[in-house]
């Protein structure tokens, strides 16, 4: 096993401690850029040829059709057992009831009397939603941002996935899809799939908004075409986790929690912090034992090349290194894990106690796993419900409600020298004093 860095955070000088939260993506960050913008200009100007070229360059598959097909849905279907499409529908149904719970009722305020102001929600138009496959195809994803989307009630809503080298996308992919009632499935992946809800093709339709995750090049994608097309949900980029473990953690419990986030690719993160060398010892031991028997040992060996482990002197201590580094995930494998949840202020999901594996959040619990990276949980939150809609907000005045409002408005325009605002106001004044 790779040697994970081993580091005590108060020995750090302030550099020191930059470096040891740096993300290892970010390093080539100006070259992705580079070769984002360049895919991006191909699509834009050859539509689906370039589609097609790209996937075949790409992804390796050669297409005679960019959209799923009915009989492919079908196919799919019979694909899973029984078994498996009860475990998706027992997903589905807890991350249908959480987000539903995240309706918020319309609110309608009278702020002085013949003045409402009301606040009305709406969804939005058409929503790009983008779901990572290769390796490890993440028919999750499509239940996270597909459940949400069918409760918003976006009316147009495609999907993008890449395809295997054989043309084909996973049925887990398509049966959850189904699940949230999506028909218009692409095989596109990569940052050529961001362009074409992006900017829109002969077969894939223009998109206002855009959602999922998705390596370094998913994200500068939506990151680019965020500057002048298309609303994104959130930088979701490699996924990392950090796991805050004392003497009372299970060794086993955190070796796996670190793993199975390595193992999604090798540019993505994990750190632990803890209190003691013997405590890093005894996990780094399970690690090792563990990923011996990981069929993508390779893949998480190579994340493990760039991952931490860091002392903490306190648990205020570790509590200030997991809110410097923003993490994707959060563990919480100490003592009294509800003791330090109300001091943390900036990871995209907290995982409490020894039962609660990240594995139960990407898949099942209910929350979504679409959360922010590269540290943007310090101002950005996971996906919900809301962010599938658009709030307007309505205001409708009487003629008593402006005669009272009506000349606070009109003061107020002509301090800011906009006399045009407030005729708008004393014309109607005027008229009803007539």
């Amino acid at each position: 096993m790779p040697k994970m860095n081993l580091l005590t955070w108060k020995s750090l000088s302030a550099s020191g401690r930059a470096a040891a939260l740096q993300r290892p993506a970010q390093k080539a960050q100006k070259r992705t850029g580079v070769i984002v913008a360049g895919i991006l200009s191909l699509v834009r100007r050859g539509g689906d040829r370039a589609l097609r070229q790209l996937t075949a360059k790409l992804d390796g598959a050669k297409l005679q059709s960019l959209r799923v097909s009915a009989a492919e849905f079908a196919a799919a279907e019979k694909a899973l057992s029984a078994t498996d499409r009860a475990a998706l529908k027992a997903a589905y149904a807890n991350i249908r009831k959480f987000h539903l719970a995240q309706r918020t009722p319309p609110v309608r305020v009278e702020t002085t009397q013949g003045i409402v102001c009301e606040k009305v929600t709406r969804p939005i138009g058409r929503v790009g939603l983008y779901v990572p496959g290769g390796s490890a195809p993440l028919f999750s994803t499509a239940l996270m941002l597909g459940v949400p989307s069918q409760i918003a009630g976006n009316p147009v809503r495609v999907l993008c996935t890449p395809p295997g080298r054989d043309g084909k996308v996973s049925p887990w992919i398509l049966c959850a899809a189904q699940l949230c009632g999506i028909t218009e499935v692409f095989k596109l992946g990569g940052a050529q799939a961001i362009a074409a809800m992006a900017y829109g093709t002969a077969t894939i339709p223009k998109c206002d908004k855009l959602f999922g995750p998705g390596n370094s090049f998913v994200t500068e994608a939506k990151l680019q075409v965020s500057r002048d097309t298309a609303a994104i949900d959130l930088p979701a980029g490699p996924s990392e986790v950090m796991v805050i473990a004392d003497r009372s953690a299970w060794a086993s419990f955190v070796a796996a929690d670190l793993l199975s986030q390595a193992e999604h690719g090798p540019d993505s993160q994990v750190i632990l912090v803890t209190f003691s060398e013997a405590i890093a010892f005894r996990i780094a031991l399970e690690m090792r034992n563990q990923l011996k028997r990981l069929p993508r040992g390779a893949i998480a060996a190579a994340a493990l090349e760039k991952s931490r482990i860091l002392i903490a002197s306190s648990p205020a201590e570790a509590v200030e290194i997991a809110n410097r580094y923003a993490p994707e995930h959060l563990i919480l494998q100490v003592e009294k894990p509800r003791a330090l949840l109300p001091k943390i202020t900036t990871s995209g999901s907290v995982f409490v106690g020894p039962w609660t594996p990240e594995s139960l959040g990407d898949y099942a619990s209910g929350t979504n796993h679409v959360l922010p990276t590269y540290g943007w949980a310090r101002a950005c939150s996971g996906l919900g419900l809301a962010d599938f809609q658009r709030t307007m907000t309505v205001q409708a005045a009487t003629a008593g409600g402006l005669r009272k409002l009506g000349p606070v408005v009109e003061r107020l325009a002509l301090a800011e020298n906009l006399a045009a605002h407030q005729r708008a106001v004393r014309v109607r004044l005027e008229k009803l004093s007539s």
